[in-house]
């Protein structure tokens, strides 16, 4: 088989699963911190830790190998424009991604003492949730344009 079609595959794949993951744990935090429900909240970071470490740090890593990978194969320079911005809101959303996990085992583990306390949630993960909220944001917005810097390689300056 092709190693253009094998990188381009493997970069497509993985951008899907970490764009795709990062979605669905984002709507699932916001689900159950709305409930207030400890046990629902406990179970469910439980369940977003878990997908994190499954999913999205493998597709995290996978990502930018695969793309230097393509970078080589295509003959691009690594200093085209669209790539440098690429490589810049990829740096912002590792960083807010790596803080959001830290929130996210934060309030998963509040959850746990307030259950195993028989408690409410503490205004702690209050705290972490509206901070893991904020971060999602960038992190969000800046895959995004990464997407569409992907799909056309436009001409920067």
């Amino acid at each position: 088989m092709d190693p253009y079609l094998i990188a381009k595959w493997l970069h497509f794949l993985s951008s899907t699963v970490l764009f795709g993951t990062g979605i669905g744990t984002a709507f699932q935090m916001v689900w159950a911190m709305r409930t207030k429900k400890v046990e629902t909240i406990h179970s469910v970071t439980s369940g977003v830790v878990v997908a994190d470490w499954i999913f999205t740090t493998p597709a995290g890593i996978l990502q930018p190998l695969t793309g230097l990978w393509l970078i080589y194969l295509t003959g691009y320079s690594l200093s085209e424009p669209w790539l440098i911005l690429t490589y810049a809101l990829y740096a912002l959303a590792f960083a807010c991604w790596f803080q959001v996990v830290r929130l996210q085992i934060c309030i998963r583990d509040l959850a746990r003492e307030a259950l195993s306390t028989d408690t409410p949630l503490p205004e702690a993960a209050s705290s972490a949730y509206k901070k893991w909220f904020v971060l999602g944001w960038p992190a969000f917005i800046g895959l995004t344009i990464v997407f569409w810097l992907m799909v056309n390689k436009p001409a920067l300056w």
